[in-house]
């Protein structure tokens, strides 16, 4: 990689001429993406990406001028001190905030370096051309507010707000949840079995893990592969196993925890029962409010849903475990 000192005038026009039609690319490839969720945000990039191009040209036009029509094998990537742009398969299915957040770092790294080369430009005219540029840039963010407020009504606005809850609900929310259902009350049988047979803490903290662990394996290759969200719109679905697995994982181990209360203390089962039966109280009641958030389930009904299913999985442990 080269140093950006060591750049000549030629070759610092190729980088800017080679990041232009880059980050073109990229927001038409946000634009595509953005279509079909966000059709009125998708139109702002694509006038961005016409934007980009325009000064690619503009480059284009100086760097003929200068250097003929040959442009030497240099970009952005070979030139020490530029961030990365992420691959575009990983752009896939952002979020709307995110996809903005990218792209005013990408401004701003833009900016920089057009600031950086007007600086070591001898020609007259390539530095005014950058100099422009870099104010162009840095304009952008104020280009994208324009854009988006001509074109982001706020019923638009309302609508993308909208979209952007149900796809979060759809990637995030249900996987978690069905993941923290499962290990929150799946594992409670095993759990009070292996307590109230043994009535030893480690032995029953032992059976806890390896439930909970074991379900959150189960349950995120599950989620994993049961929809590719290509025609469900749910997202990634590694994403959506990594969110379910480890929910799934973490609902069993907060009442597998207590159990590790040292077998050596007086009553230390009694005490670590107490305990875990006060977390799984919680955990139901964090259940039965996430459902009545995000699912449009009823309070109460959820409430009286998942509390009774959890008191009668607990009451089911508890009579194997002391049979």
């Amino acid at each position: 990689m080269k140093n950006f000192a060591d750049l000549t005038e030629r070759e610092v026009l190729a980088v800017a001429i080679a990041s232009e039609e880059e980050d073109s690319r990229i927001y038409m490839t946000f634009a595509e993406d953005l279509a079909e969720r966000y059709p009125d945000s998708a139109k702002v990039f694509q006038e961005m990406a016409e934007e980009e191009r325009g000064h690619r040209h503009r480059l284009l036009e100086m760097y003929e001028q200068r250097f003929g029509p040959h442009l030497p094998p240099i970009r952005r990537e070979d030139v020490k001190g530029f961030l990365k742009r992420r691959p575009v398969w990983l752009t896939k299915n952002l979020p709307l905030d995110t996809i903005r957040r990218e792209v005013e770092t990408m401004e701003l790294q833009a900016e920089q370096f057009y600031i950086k080369a007007a600086e070591r430009a001898e020609d007259v005219g390539v530095r005014r051309l950058l100099g422009d540029l870099a104010e162009e840039e840095k304009g952008h963010e104020q280009l994208a507010t324009k854009l988006t407020d001509r074109i982001l009504s706020s019923d638009v606005r309302a609508e993308e707000d909208k979209t952007r809850r149900r796809a979060f609900v759809l990637q995030y929310v249900q996987p978690g949840l069905a993941g923290l259902m499962d290990g929150s009350v799946s594992t409670l049988a095993p759990l009070f079995a292996a307590a109230f047979a043994t009535h030893q803490n480690w032995q029953t903290f032992l059976v806890g893990l390896a439930a909970s662990i074991g379900a959150g394996i189960s349950m995120g290759f599950a989620e994993a592969l049961s929809d590719d969200g290509a025609l469900s719109g749910r997202g990634s679905p590694w994403l959506r196993g990594l969110t379910c697995g480890m929910m799934t994982a973490l609902g069993g181990l907060g009442h597998t925890m207590p159990y590790l209360v040292p077998d050596s203390w007086p009553n230390a089962f009694w005490i670590a029962t107490a305990i875990a039966g006060i977390v799984v109280f919680f955990e139901l009641w964090a259940i039965a409010f996430i459902r009545a958030k995000y699912m449009d389930t009823p309070f109460l009904q959820a409430v009286f849903q998942i509390v009774l299913g959890g008191v009668i999985v607990l009451g089911v442990g508890i009579l194997i475990g002391a049979a």
